[in-house]
């Protein structure tokens, strides 16, 4: 059996974490290592999936409602409900946890951010 994530660590609350939302399916918690003003991780409880692209295909339902929370989050949290939703796939895009996760940021980007 695999060694469980820093993600499934935090779920079972073996690791601290600031949540900022959970319901029976996800929990959001801001990332220790911020990249932006606001920088929430919206997590699946279910360490099922690897990555986005295994979430969507096996649960489109459980991906929607992740993508609901960030709104909600953003809008709790962030500049009037604008926010940037990142998910890295795979090791070279910069994935580090395999646990299938979004990066919801919020704040100034300052130049060069992506349109």
């Amino acid at each position: 059996m695999a060694e469980p994530t820093v993600f499934e660590k935090i779920i079972a609350r073996e690791i601290p974490a600031e949540i900022v939302l959970e319901t029976d399916r996800i929990i959001a918690f801001t990332d220790i290592h911020p990249q932006a003003p606001m920088h929430v991780l919206v997590v699946p409880k279910t360490p099922a999936y690897r990555d986005v692209v295994e979430l969507a295909a096996a649960e489109p339902e459980l991906l929607a409602e992740m993508i609901q929370a960030a709104q909600a989050i953003a809008r709790e949290r962030g500049d009037g409900g604008d926010f940037r939703l990142v998910f890295n796939t795979g090791e070279l895009a910069g994935q580090t946890v395999f646990h299938a996760h979004a990066h919801v940021l919020a704040g100034s980007f300052g130049e060069g951010s992506l349109a």
